[in-house]
């Protein structure tokens, strides 16, 4: 299982998708969605309804079930 490169914490599948969305698709090393909102600045809330938005519009990096 893929680990946090921030704070070591296990990734989701919805949270190694987003990084790659949001960062880079080629990326290898991923962060959760706590390190991502405080990279971005924003919330994780804010975060969230960004997965839900992108698994709407169809983008395969997300999956319904995490």
């Amino acid at each position: 299982m893929a680990k946090c490169q921030k704070c070591k914490k296990e990734l989701s599948s919805n949270e190694i998708g987003l990084h790659k969305r949001l960062i880079n698709r080629g990326a290898v090393s991923y962060m959760c969605i706590t390190c991502l909102s405080k990279f971005f600045g924003c919330t994780e809330e804010l975060l969230k309804e960004k997965i839900v938005h992108y698994r709407n519009q169809g983008c395969t990096l997300f999956t319904d079930d995490n």
